[in-house]
Protein backbone atom coordinates (compact mmCIF):
# COMPACT_ATOMS: atom_id res chain seq x y z
CA UNK A 1 0.00 0.00 0.00
CA UNK A 2 1.37 3.46 -0.44
CA UNK A 3 1.97 5.66 2.02
CA UNK A 4 -0.33 8.74 0.41
CA UNK A 5 -2.89 6.39 0.61
CA UNK A 6 -3.07 6.80 4.47
CA UNK A 7 -3.85 10.07 4.22
CA UNK A 8 -6.98 10.15 2.53
CA UNK A 9 -8.85 8.80 5.11
CA UNK A 10 -9.71 12.23 7.79
CA UNK A 11 -7.04 10.98 11.56
CA UNK A 12 -3.94 12.23 11.35
CA UNK A 13 -1.21 9.45 9.98
CA UNK A 14 1.25 7.73 12.55
CA UNK A 15 4.54 7.15 11.76
CA UNK A 16 7.68 6.15 13.23
CA UNK A 17 11.21 6.04 12.22
CA UNK A 18 14.08 3.29 13.17
CA UNK A 19 17.47 2.73 11.45
CA UNK A 20 19.83 -0.40 10.68
CA UNK A 21 22.20 -1.52 13.05
CA UNK A 22 25.60 -0.78 12.61
CA UNK A 23 27.91 -2.76 10.40
CA UNK A 24 29.72 -4.30 13.33
CA UNK A 25 26.64 -5.58 14.35
CA UNK A 26 24.50 -8.73 13.09
CA UNK A 27 21.29 -7.49 11.58
CA UNK A 28 19.03 -9.97 13.37
CA UNK A 29 19.99 -7.63 16.59
CA UNK A 30 17.57 -5.01 15.76
CA UNK A 31 14.83 -7.51 15.03
CA UNK A 32 13.38 -7.75 18.31
CA UNK A 33 13.48 -3.96 18.62
CA UNK A 34 11.86 -3.52 14.74
CA UNK A 35 9.08 -6.06 16.71
CA UNK A 36 8.13 -4.42 19.45
CA UNK A 37 7.95 -0.83 17.50
CA UNK A 38 5.90 -2.88 15.02
CA UNK A 39 3.23 -3.98 17.44
CA UNK A 40 2.26 -0.65 18.38
CA UNK A 41 0.61 -0.76 14.58
CA UNK A 42 2.19 2.51 13.27
CA UNK A 43 0.65 3.21 9.70
CA UNK A 44 4.58 2.97 8.31
CA UNK A 45 7.38 2.80 9.59
CA UNK A 46 10.20 4.07 7.56
CA UNK A 47 14.12 3.18 7.82
CA UNK A 48 17.10 5.43 7.55
CA UNK A 49 20.23 4.34 5.82
CA UNK A 50 22.67 2.26 7.01
CA UNK A 51 25.97 3.27 8.07
CA UNK A 52 28.11 5.25 5.46
CA UNK A 53 25.39 7.43 4.12
CA UNK A 54 24.59 5.14 1.04
CA UNK A 55 21.28 3.19 0.16
CA UNK A 56 22.09 1.53 -2.97
CA UNK A 57 23.45 -1.68 -3.56
CA UNK A 58 26.41 -1.28 -5.64
CA UNK A 59 29.40 -3.87 -6.55
CA UNK A 60 29.72 -4.39 -2.93
CA UNK A 61 26.71 -5.65 -2.11
CA UNK A 62 24.79 -5.74 1.17
CA UNK A 63 21.81 -3.58 2.03
CA UNK A 64 20.61 -3.10 5.80
CA UNK A 65 18.30 -0.80 4.98
CA UNK A 66 16.62 -3.25 2.41
CA UNK A 67 16.71 -6.39 5.11
CA UNK A 68 15.28 -4.05 7.53
CA UNK A 69 12.61 -2.55 4.93
CA UNK A 70 11.77 -6.68 3.84
CA UNK A 71 11.48 -7.70 7.67
CA UNK A 72 8.86 -4.73 8.86
CA UNK A 73 6.95 -5.27 5.54
CA UNK A 74 6.79 -8.86 5.67
CA UNK A 75 7.19 -10.12 9.37
CA UNK A 76 5.60 -7.78 11.40
CA UNK A 77 2.97 -6.94 8.61
CA UNK A 78 3.79 -3.31 8.64
CA UNK A 79 3.91 -0.55 5.39
CA UNK A 80 7.67 -0.07 5.56
CA UNK A 81 9.17 3.03 3.70
CA UNK A 82 12.75 2.54 2.47
CA UNK A 83 15.66 5.57 2.90
CA UNK A 84 16.97 5.87 -0.55
CA UNK A 85 20.39 8.56 -0.91
CA UNK A 86 21.51 9.15 -4.28
CA UNK A 87 24.38 11.67 -3.99
CA UNK A 88 27.11 8.81 -3.97
CA UNK A 89 25.23 6.31 -6.24
CA UNK A 90 24.89 5.73 -10.19
CA UNK A 91 21.73 5.51 -11.66
CA UNK A 92 22.31 1.75 -12.21
CA UNK A 93 22.71 1.05 -8.63
CA UNK A 94 19.64 3.22 -7.26
CA UNK A 95 17.71 1.23 -10.14
CA UNK A 96 18.89 -1.98 -8.71
CA UNK A 97 18.28 -1.32 -5.10
CA UNK A 98 14.73 -0.14 -6.78
CA UNK A 99 14.54 -3.70 -8.32
CA UNK A 100 15.47 -5.72 -5.12
CA UNK A 101 13.00 -3.56 -2.58
CA UNK A 102 10.17 -4.10 -5.35
CA UNK A 103 10.64 -8.15 -5.49
CA UNK A 104 10.34 -7.89 -1.60
CA UNK A 105 7.16 -6.16 -1.75
CA UNK A 106 8.29 -2.91 -0.63
CA UNK A 107 6.43 -0.27 -2.02
CA UNK A 108 7.24 3.35 -0.21
CA UNK A 109 10.64 5.06 0.03
CA UNK A 110 11.72 8.44 0.77
CA UNK A 111 13.99 9.92 -1.83
CA UNK A 112 17.07 11.53 -0.49
CA UNK A 113 20.20 13.70 -1.84
CA UNK A 114 21.76 12.17 1.43
CA UNK A 115 24.83 13.69 2.93
CA UNK A 116 27.92 14.62 1.56
CA UNK A 117 30.33 11.90 2.86
CA UNK A 118 34.10 12.90 1.91
CA UNK A 119 35.30 9.88 2.11
CA UNK A 120 33.11 8.39 -0.49
CA UNK A 121 33.41 9.52 -3.89
CA UNK A 122 30.69 12.09 -5.42
CA UNK A 123 28.75 10.43 -8.10
CA UNK A 124 26.87 13.21 -10.71
CA UNK A 125 24.21 11.26 -11.80
CA UNK A 126 21.99 12.91 -9.20
CA UNK A 127 22.82 16.16 -7.94
CA UNK A 128 19.85 16.87 -5.97
CA UNK A 129 16.88 15.02 -4.29
CA UNK A 130 14.30 15.99 -7.32
CA UNK A 131 16.36 14.77 -9.67
CA UNK A 132 16.18 11.15 -7.74
CA UNK A 133 12.17 11.47 -7.44
CA UNK A 134 12.18 11.95 -11.09
CA UNK A 135 14.44 8.82 -11.97
CA UNK A 136 12.04 7.14 -9.90
CA UNK A 137 8.56 7.57 -11.46
CA UNK A 138 11.00 7.02 -15.00
CA UNK A 139 11.50 3.54 -14.01
CA UNK A 140 7.67 2.36 -14.05
CA UNK A 141 8.43 -0.06 -10.55
CA UNK A 142 5.48 2.04 -9.37
CA UNK A 143 6.95 3.48 -5.97
CA UNK A 144 4.97 5.64 -3.40
CA UNK A 145 7.77 8.43 -3.39
CA UNK A 146 8.10 10.89 -0.20
CA UNK A 147 10.52 13.80 0.65
CA UNK A 148 11.87 15.33 3.32
CA UNK A 149 11.38 19.24 4.08
CA UNK A 150 12.79 21.51 6.75
CA UNK A 151 11.12 23.65 8.97
CA UNK A 152 13.86 26.15 9.64
CA UNK A 153 15.47 25.46 6.52
CA UNK A 154 18.00 23.33 4.85
CA UNK A 155 21.21 24.02 6.62
CA UNK A 156 22.54 24.26 3.16
CA UNK A 157 19.89 26.52 1.38
CA UNK A 158 21.18 30.40 0.71
CA UNK A 159 17.79 31.46 2.24
CA UNK A 160 14.44 29.77 3.30
CA UNK A 161 13.24 30.96 -0.22
CA UNK A 162 15.55 29.24 -2.12
CA UNK A 163 15.13 26.00 0.04
CA UNK A 164 11.36 26.42 -0.47
CA UNK A 165 11.95 26.68 -4.42
CA UNK A 166 13.61 23.28 -4.02
CA UNK A 167 11.09 22.05 -2.52
CA UNK A 168 8.95 22.59 -4.85
CA UNK A 169 11.06 20.56 -7.54
CA UNK A 170 10.90 18.09 -5.64
CA UNK A 171 6.90 17.98 -5.66
CA UNK A 172 6.36 18.95 -9.37
CA UNK A 173 9.21 15.86 -9.96
CA UNK A 174 6.51 13.51 -8.13
CA UNK A 175 6.97 13.74 -4.55
CA UNK A 176 3.88 12.81 -3.39
CA UNK A 177 4.10 13.39 0.81
CA UNK A 178 6.63 15.06 2.72
CA UNK A 179 8.11 14.07 6.07
CA UNK A 180 9.73 17.32 7.95
CA UNK A 181 13.16 17.58 10.07
CA UNK A 182 12.52 17.47 13.55
CA UNK A 183 11.76 20.77 15.59
CA UNK A 184 10.93 21.97 18.62
CA UNK A 185 8.73 24.62 18.89
CA UNK A 186 5.61 23.71 16.63
CA UNK A 187 5.06 27.61 15.55
CA UNK A 188 7.87 27.67 13.29
CA UNK A 189 6.08 24.27 11.21
CA UNK A 190 2.64 26.14 11.54
CA UNK A 191 4.77 29.26 9.82
CA UNK A 192 6.20 26.78 7.38
CA UNK A 193 3.31 25.25 6.53
CA UNK A 194 1.80 28.70 5.50
CA UNK A 195 4.92 29.54 3.26
CA UNK A 196 4.51 25.76 1.87
CA UNK A 197 0.77 26.09 0.80
CA UNK A 198 1.39 29.40 -0.66
CA UNK A 199 3.41 28.50 -3.16
CA UNK A 200 0.99 25.58 -4.08
CA UNK A 201 2.48 22.62 -2.51
CA UNK A 202 -0.73 20.74 -1.64
CA UNK A 203 1.19 17.51 -0.83
CA UNK A 204 0.61 16.28 2.81
CA UNK A 205 3.34 17.02 5.53
CA UNK A 206 3.66 14.98 8.38
CA UNK A 207 5.62 16.70 11.48
CA UNK A 208 9.09 15.10 12.22
CA UNK A 209 9.01 15.06 16.47
CA UNK A 210 11.82 13.69 18.63
CA UNK A 211 11.56 13.21 22.33
CA UNK A 212 15.07 14.79 23.63
CA UNK A 213 16.89 11.90 25.97
CA UNK A 214 20.03 13.18 26.54
CA UNK A 215 22.13 16.70 26.27
CA UNK A 216 24.67 15.01 23.73
CA UNK A 217 21.77 13.85 21.31
CA UNK A 218 20.13 17.32 20.98
CA UNK A 219 23.80 18.78 20.92
CA UNK A 220 24.19 16.71 17.17
CA UNK A 221 20.83 17.22 16.29
CA UNK A 222 21.22 20.89 16.93
CA UNK A 223 24.52 20.58 14.87
CA UNK A 224 23.73 18.39 12.11
CA UNK A 225 20.30 20.41 11.39
CA UNK A 226 20.56 23.38 12.67
CA UNK A 227 16.66 23.13 14.88
CA UNK A 228 16.60 25.83 17.47
CA UNK A 229 15.86 25.01 21.04
CA UNK A 230 12.58 27.00 22.73
CA UNK A 231 13.65 28.36 26.11
CA UNK A 232 11.54 25.80 27.72
CA UNK A 233 13.63 22.95 26.77
CA UNK A 234 16.79 23.64 27.24
CA UNK A 235 15.59 24.53 30.70
CA UNK A 236 14.21 21.12 31.04
CA UNK A 237 17.35 19.95 29.60
CA UNK A 238 19.77 21.67 31.91
CA UNK A 239 17.63 20.78 35.46
CA UNK A 240 17.72 16.94 34.77
CA UNK A 241 20.84 16.69 32.69
CA UNK A 242 22.53 15.00 34.98
CA UNK A 243 19.23 12.47 35.60
CA UNK A 244 19.05 10.28 32.60
CA UNK A 245 16.04 8.57 33.74
CA UNK A 246 14.30 11.94 34.71
CA UNK A 247 15.40 13.72 31.07
CA UNK A 248 14.10 11.39 29.31
CA UNK A 249 10.34 10.81 30.81
CA UNK A 250 10.68 15.03 30.57
CA UNK A 251 11.55 14.07 26.74
CA UNK A 252 8.49 12.24 26.30
CA UNK A 253 6.27 14.56 28.51
CA UNK A 254 7.36 17.58 26.01
CA UNK A 255 7.14 15.84 22.87
CA UNK A 256 3.88 14.50 23.57
CA UNK A 257 2.94 17.76 24.32
CA UNK A 258 4.39 18.82 21.23
CA UNK A 259 2.52 16.06 19.62
CA UNK A 260 -1.03 16.41 21.24
CA UNK A 261 -1.33 20.11 19.93
CA UNK A 262 -0.44 19.46 16.09
CA UNK A 263 -3.04 16.64 16.48
CA UNK A 264 -5.40 19.66 17.58
CA UNK A 265 -4.59 21.22 14.76
CA UNK A 266 -5.36 18.81 12.22
CA UNK A 267 -1.65 18.22 11.20
CA UNK A 268 -1.21 15.60 8.55
CA UNK A 269 0.75 13.82 9.93
CA UNK A 270 3.27 12.69 13.17
CA UNK A 271 6.34 11.00 12.33
CA UNK A 272 8.16 9.67 15.27
CA UNK A 273 12.44 9.74 15.44
CA UNK A 274 12.14 7.30 18.42
CA UNK A 275 15.81 6.17 18.30
CA UNK A 276 15.04 2.47 17.99
CA UNK A 277 13.76 2.88 21.23
CA UNK A 278 10.76 0.57 22.12
CA UNK A 279 9.98 2.27 25.76
CA UNK A 280 10.03 5.57 24.35
CA UNK A 281 8.12 4.65 21.38
CA UNK A 282 5.74 3.05 23.59
CA UNK A 283 5.28 5.71 25.67
CA UNK A 284 4.66 8.31 23.24
CA UNK A 285 1.86 6.02 21.41
CA UNK A 286 0.30 5.64 25.19
CA UNK A 287 -0.05 9.34 25.57
CA UNK A 288 -1.18 9.80 21.82
CA UNK A 289 -3.09 7.08 21.17
CA UNK A 290 -7.01 8.33 21.49
CA UNK A 291 -6.03 10.97 20.17
CA UNK A 292 -4.66 9.33 16.84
Amino acid sequence: MKTSEFFKNSKTVFAIEVFPPKKSMSIERVYNTLEEIASLKPDYISVTCGAGGTSAVGESGGNPTLEVSSFIKNKCKVEAVAHLTCVASAEKDVLNTLNMLKQEGVENVLALRGDINPDLPRINDFIYAANLIEFIHKSGLNFGVSGACYPEGHVEAESMNDDLRSLKKKVDSGCETLISQVFFDNSLFYSFLEKVRLIGIEVPVSAGIMPVTSKSQIERMVSMCGASLPPKLTKMIARYDSKPDALRDAGIAYATEQIAELISNDVDGIHLYAMNNPYIARKIYENIGNLL
